[in-house]
């Protein structure tokens, strides 16, 4: 008997054992293969969300389990003593604060992000600053070479964010320096030591600041990566994040190489970027790049991962007088639709979080639209055919009736599906999609103005309609404004509304020679 007892607790040891090392196991596998940082980054260069909208917003990314929010506040962050750079759609201090307590109230890490290289138009447009642009005709660069003063400044910004925000981070930016080594002084510099040393040593000087705020620092790598020579002289403490918006692995460079130099990294695909604008959003690529990039980025042994969602691409053009070039005024580029949209694409980044493996798009949309707008089981998959048409750019080179063939299935498509909950959601791929239709009629018209056929005689037939999309246009601007209320300020509502007809209403204006 004793015997007997004495096997069975063997067997009772040992099983308990092996579920204990199995469970062990497992959590350090789990803690290898889970990101540390499941973030977001919200831009508000453009698009500025109104207080109560950006609560609301992150309500919805702790639901989703994210627990980093990056915070591009640009010209709309209250500076105290550089209040030159912010704008009219500046956040007050006790707004901010709110908003950064309320997060960290969900489980949230604000990080602030403050530019201190490239992308600084919003502070070099002010004569304030004219003094350390690279080019004097250039105001999205400072010249790396002016330290002094360039520490001066970002000095004061830096500290500024660390005294509103508690997060153990600050990004400094750094991404993008098309400029580097354009001035006299900074391309004789590059040519000594070559412009990874110009672009390190600069960036060696900002990220000590941070460091001596006792934060940690955190930078695009596109730049390092594609100048990673003098990479060695850089702080092991700045983290940095490769962006991958769909193309090839090491896109920029050698992340394996800066890996091997003790650097961390962590992964960002979007879920708004190029090409996408007014008239184009490519879901497909968006979906694809989070299947694609996220299972690759843990294998990778990237420590974390953040979303972007880009309002512009922040490549603006400027209106300026002619008495020392000054900047009277600057208009981005590239115009998209708001993040009010996209609500689907988030949805299926915190999906593709919480998948060890690769997230299958279709499968997820069409779960997600039985779910979130009770669709049946037919019209789920018309929902995934009609985000995964195709939405060329028209200089591509594809036939323009095929393109609107394109999207007037997708039309069809969108009207016939009825959903039974969400449907201001829903309204919102109506809408984007109506939008690109009506810039694909806009430029319709504008290629027969621009044939070689066209006279004075054609004027007339135009003319019709041009009436009948200004109407169009109309509706439209009343449906964006429905939609975007309380989200965007009104003032912000009207102003996307006038970008988005600026091109019609110049050819309206010059076929039907409007003269007030």
């Amino acid at each position: 008997m004793k015997k007997r007892v004495s096997v069975l607790l063997l067997i009772y040891v040992f099983i308990f054992s092996f579920t204990s090392l199995t469970t062990v196991f497992s959590q350090e596998n789990k803690a290898k293969t889970e990101f540390q940082v499941k973030g977001f980054h919200l831009d508000l260069r453009i698009q500025v969300m109104t207080p109560k909208a950006l609560k609301s917003f992150a309500k919805e990314l702790a639901g989703f389990g994210i627990n980093t929010l990056i915070l591009e506040w640009e010209a709309t962050y209250p500076y105290e003593k550089h209040a030159t750079i912010s704008n009219e759609f500046a956040y007050t201090r006790v707004e901010v604060k709110s908003f950064i307590d309320y997060c960290e109230g969900l489980g949230i890490d604000v990080i602030p992000l403050q530019q201190c290289f490239g992308h600084v138009e919003y502070i070099l447009r002010n004569e304030r600053y004219g003094h350390l642009k690279e080019d004097w005709k250039e105001i999205s660069q400072v010249c790396p070479l002016k330290i002094e003063d360039n520490k001066a400044l970002f000095k004061d910004l830096f500290k500024d964010m660390a005294s509103m925000h508690n997060s153990d981070y600050i990004h400094i930016g750094g991404d993008e320096t098309y400029l580097l080594g354009h001035c006299n002084a900074c391309s004789a510099k590059a040519e000594e030591v070559g412009k990874s040393k110009l672009f390190v040593d600069y960036m060696t000087t900002m990220s000590d600041i941070i460091l001596e705020l006792g934060k940690k620092p955190i930078m695009w790598a596109d730049i390092v990566l594609e100048h990673p020579e003098a990479a060695d002289d850089l702080s092991k403490d700045i983290i940095f994040i490769d962006w991958n918006y769909g193309w090839e692995t090491n896109h920029f460079g050698d992340v394996g190489n800066l890996q091997q130099k003790g650097f961390t990294f962590w992964g960002s695909p979007a879920i708004r970027s190029s090409p996408d604008n007014w008239y184009i959003t490519n879901w497909d690529k968006h979906f694809n790049n989070q299947r694609d990039f996220i299972p690759y980025s843990r294998n990778a042994g990237y420590k974390g991962m953040v979303m972007t969602s880009w309002s512009t691409s922040g490549i603006y053009g400027l209106t300026v007088c002619d008495e020392g070039y000054k900047v009277l005024d600057m208009q981005q580029i590239r115009n998209v639709y708001p993040l009010s949209g996209f609500r689907i694409l988030i949805a299926s980044y915190a999906e593709a979080l919480k998948n060890k493996g690769a997230i299958d798009p279709e499968r997820f949309v069409i779960s997600y639209a039985a779910e979130r707008f009770g669709l049946n089981e037919k019209d789920v998959a018309e929902l995934w055919r009609a985000l995964s048409i195709s939405r060329d750019l028209i200089f591509k080179g594809k036939p323009l009736a095929e393109i609107m063939a394109n999207s007037n299935t997708a039309h069809e498509i969108f009207y016939k599906l009825k959903p039974l909950k969400n449907k201001k959601e829903f309204e919102h791929y109506r809408l984007i999609n109506d939008l690109r239709q009506f810039y694909l009629a806009t430029y319709q018209i504008e290629t027969m103005y621009n044939s070689v056929e066209f006279s004075v005689g054609n004027l007339e037939d135009l003319k019709p309609k041009l009436e009948a999309l200004k109407i169009e246009s109309k509706k439209l601007d009343k449906r964006f404004k429905k939609l975007h209320q309380g989200f965007l300020y009104d003032s912000e509502i009207e102003d996307q509304n006038n970008i988005r007809n600026l091109a019609f209403n110049i050819l309206y204006n010059r076929i039907n020679k409007t003269r007030n």
